[in-house]
């Protein structure tokens, strides 16, 4: 990416009311974030590990690995399909879309993601029971990470 065009972008966001921005390229990825006292630090990691880590992993790493694959084998993942907040329920004093054991069917609305200010329904991508809440209530969650186990 063009420097003059990182610097238009950095301005750009640090003069707007937004406090992060990301931009994928044929040239590459930029994430910019807003310094700030109430911005959250937030780590993100790259999708593709070094040879000599995927090789020999760290041994907490193969301890955290493991529950994901047995839990994608128990049934359906539903994934975050953006970056954002978690909510379980429609507001803070309302009941929670669905629950450990809710049936849900193809469609239903099971949480809502906060993106850049706007509450996006995420619906069950696949009708039965809700045997796992992965996602923490207020918590960032990130593209592709696991939300709910649907059996």
């Amino acid at each position: 990416m063009d420097l003059r065009k990182l610097k238009t972008l950095i301005d750009l966001v640090s003069e707007s009311n937004i406090s992060e921005l990301e931009i994928t390229e044929a040239e590459g990825k930029v994430r910019i974030v807003k310094a700030g006292e109430a911005a959250p630090v937030q780590y993100v990691q790259s999708m593709a590990a070094p040879a000599a880590t995927a090789a020999a992993p760290a041994p907490g790493l193969v301890a955290a690995a493991a529950p994901a694959v047995a839990a994608a084998a128990a049934g359906h993942t539903v994934k975050s399909p953006m970056v954002g907040t978690f909510y379980r329920s429609s507001s803070p004093g309302a009941a929670a879309f669905v629950e450990i054991g809710s049936q849900v069917k193809e469609g239903q609305t099971i949480c809502i993601i906060e993106a850049m200010k706007i509450l996006n329904e995420i619906e069950a991508d696949k009708s039965g029971t809700v045997t796992q809440i992965l996602g923490e209530n207020g918590q960032a969650v990130e593209y592709g990470q696991p939300l709910f186990i649907i059996e």
